[in-house]
């Protein structure tokens, strides 16, 4: 069997935890309470990982939510073997080989569509409403009618009025439009 550096969950008190000072992720407040809600409606699912000392590898988000819902212990792995270039590394590293993956929109939107109607909450998912929106509504390439395009063969007049006489022509007629 394989030994993982961080192979054993115990709970910590949140107190207890610190927080990487450079941490380069942030998390706004309300990113927090997507996360808060989350918690919320599923539990705590995924350790953070910390040094030995109580040192915040990754998890920071999940830290500010529990802040946040008043939890005071939480599931923490405890990396183990690392060197200090490695831990820093793995903060990085933790948050960014996340977004280097894509959805694939066509099963998102299948997903997303039997949630609804099995009446689910889509905000916990944490896709924003213009998201979604943007998921749901399918671009309409059909050709518009005549009135909603406007005649594209006629040029609409561009009708000037002179300041001095108040006369009313069409530039078109005189070669300027």
């Amino acid at each position: 069997m394989t030994s993982w550096p961080a192979d054993k969950v115990e709970r910590r008190k949140v107190a207890d935890l610190i927080p990487y000072a450079r941490n380069s992720r942030t998390h706004s407040e309300e990113q927090v309470s997507q996360i808060a809600a989350s918690i919320k409606e599923w539990g705590w699912t995924v350790p953070v990982l910390i040094e030995a000392d109580g040192g915040l590898i990754a998890g920071h988000g999940r830290i500010l939510a529990a802040q946040k819902l008043g939890i005071d212990e939480v599931p923490c792995m405890i990396a183990e073997g690392w060197s200090e270039a490695q831990k820093r590394a793995y903060i990085i590293a933790d948050n960014k080989l996340a977004l280097n993956s894509a959805w694939d929109d066509d099963f998102l939107k299948i997903e997303m569509q039997e949630l609804d109607g099995l009446g689910f909450d889509l905000e916990l998912t944490g896709f924003s409403v213009d998201e979604m929106t943007a998921l749901f509504d399918e671009p309409d390439f059909a050709p518009g009618t005549e009135d909603e395009q406007g005649k594209l063969d006629e040029l609409a007049p561009k009708m000037v009025t002179c300041p001095h006489c108040t006369e009313k022509w069409d530039l078109r007629e005189h070669g300027q439009g």
